[in-house]
């Protein structure tokens, strides 16, 4: 997801789709460990944006 796109959301919104995210992460970790994850750039992805989503809650914060 793009950062312009995550820019236009509200803080909760932000908040639910970095749940999502963890979420995710750890049904790709589980996947990893038993050798079914086939897209494994999957994993990369979901990093950077939990990383875009709270640079983004950070800059929001400061800016407060």
């Amino acid at each position: 997801m793009k950062a312009s796109e995550l820019r236009s959301m509200t803080n909760a919104e932000l908040a639910n789709k970095l749940d999502d995210y963890h979420q995710e992460l750890f049904n790709l970790r589980f996947q990893v460990a038993t050798g079914k994850l086939s897209n494994t750039a999957r994993f990369g992805e979901v990093k950077k944006d939990v990383a875009r989503i709270k640079t983004i809650l950070r800059e929001r914060e400061l800016a407060a």
